[in-house]
């Protein structure tokens, strides 16, 4: 066991909101500890504005890819690969979870010992790492990240037809995936999910306890930019003035649809042959089916349509510094976002606040977002309504310039992080 301790860098910081969500009334001086291996991912807002708060101690435990900023100290705990031949294939994810909890266990146990013992926790269950929370620290608030639950119905797996279901062992060791995201509900105070249909998954016994409030989106900084470019690899300059069709996913992979995005070009492209398509993601596997041996998604579903496009129009970035990401969103002509019945990612918000016309999948966690004229939906598999809603809003940008402005209000009146989300999270606080 190796615990790394480090000292704050610099990060983007957001002005303190705990007195206004107080009605003007400060709270007096916490411990607060947040538990994420990837700290701090959901938790940027709401750590920030309690570190900002005069006397609170934060503290964060992550692993080695976890993050710090200013007035946050930051303990990472390192793990270390386990020979899972022996453990029952059902019982393998717990089993790298428990691994995953007594690293944990080892960083809290020091930082107990140091005279720390948290008032507040917050955590994501989704790793292992809520485990021993309870029992080293039984009067702790604990607000439970509750990001998803997993099903063999109406969500990622058994969405997709092109790709094998999971079969009866499949389904099993599917359900046992939630093993400690139970104990975690059964244990923590209260939980907190970003949208509706992501509470929706959990069981019904469960959805009292859990509040729906996202993290929000920080829509002062991702706005739109009338005079924004973009620079290409091969030197060509892009803006608004352009006809620019944006895709952004972590990973290129089905769960977010690239496969029906690929398949749509073809006829996009034919429809307008000005059109850049610019894509960006990374070529592993986030979620879901691995590509066939030896390929990646991203080259699979691109050697399937490579005859049929003008491949000099088409321009993959793999993963980008986020100031080009924006700049992106700022001159898109319109923003593709698929994805199976699964989490709702940031860059469909984030696409909304800089005012993109948004064409979406009509899949459940869509429907939470997309109403009331500010975006559109297409059927998740039918490639031709996809290509027609795209070339509709190529065609015709005038007419979806209120689209636009609705995706922003929409954003700015919802989920904005310092106005909306964060003051209503903190009242979780207590």
């Amino acid at each position: 066991m190796q615990i790394d301790d480090t000292r704050p860098v610099m990060v983007p910081t957001l002005t303190s909101m705990e007195d206004r969500a107080a009605g003007g009334r400060a709270r007096p001086p916490m411990n607060v500890l947040f538990v994420h291996n990837n700290f701090p991912a959901q938790y940027r807002h709401i750590a920030r504005a309690l570190a900002d708060q005069p006397g609170n101690r934060i503290v964060a435990v992550g692993s080695s890819t976890a993050v710090t900023s200013p007035d946050i100290r930051l303990i990472k705990y390192s793990t270390t690969k386990a020979d899972a031949a022996a453990v029952h294939p059902f019982a393998r994810r717990f089993d790298t979870e428990a691994r995953r909890a007594e690293e944990v266990l080892y960083a809290l146990s020091s930082l107990s010992g140091q005279g720390f013992v948290p008032d507040l926790i917050f955590a994501h269950p989704g790793w292992g790492e809520t485990l021993p929370l309870r029992t080293m620290f039984p009067r702790a608030r604990i607000i439970l990240y509750c990001e998803f639950y997993y099903g063999a119905e109406g969500r990622d797996v058994g969405f997709d037809p092109e790709f094998p279901m999971t079969g009866l062992d499949g389904n099993v060791a599917l359900h046992l995936k939630n093993a400690t995201t139970l104990l975690a509900l059964t244990e923590c105070d209260v939980g907190v999910s970003p949208t509706p249909w992501q509470r929706s998954t959990f069981p019904a016994e469960f959805r009292s306890k859990i509040e729906v409030i996202h993290e929000g989106v920080d829509t002062d900084e991702v706005k739109p930019n009338p005079v924004a470019r973009h620079q290409l690899s091969n030197g060509a300059i892009l803006s608004a003035d352009d006809e620019v069709i944006t895709y952004v996913s972590r990973n290129l992979e089905p769960v977010r649809g690239f496969h029906v995005f690929m398949r749509s070009l073809p006829r996009i492209m034919a429809a307008r042959p000005n059109a850049q398509v610019v894509i960006v993601g990374g070529s592993g596997t986030s979620y879901g089916a691995h590509p066939p041996k030896g390929a990646s998604w991203k080259s699979t579903f691109l050697d399937e349509i490579r005859s049929d496009i003008d491949l000099r129009r088409v321009h993959f970035l793999g993963r980008i510094p986020r100031e080009q990401y924006l700049e992106l969103l700022q001159i898109s002509s319109v923003h593709v976002y698929l994805t199976y019945p699964f989490v709702l990612s940031w860059s469909l918000l984030e696409a909304m606040s800089a005012g993109c016309a948004v064409v979406a999948s009509d899949t459940a966690p869509l429907r939470d977002i997309i109403s009331d004229g500010n975006g559109l939906l297409a059927p998740f598999f039918d490639i031709d309504a996809l290509s027609d809603q795209v070339i509709s809003v190529l065609s015709r940008p005038r007419a979806f310039k209120k689209m636009r402005m609705k995706a922003r209000s929409f954003v700015r009146d919802n989920y904005d992080a310092k106005r909306v989300c964060l003051p209503r999270m903190l009242t979780l606080v207590g």
